[in-house]
């Protein structure tokens, strides 16, 4: 059980940093998605 705690403890934190820039990029990748679309459209008038 202790190896356990002790691998939650040691790995917890960097999967929770993980997470959260996962969390921040998120809305950054959609609005560059949303702008190459509408780029393409433009092109394409």
């Amino acid at each position: 059980m202790e190896t356990w705690l002790s691998f939650v403890s040691d790995v917890g934190f960097p999967v929770v940093v993980t997470l959260y820039l996962l969390h921040r990029i998120e809305g950054k990748l959609d609005t560059l998605n949303h702008s190459i679309l509408s780029l393409a459209e433009r092109i394409q008038r």
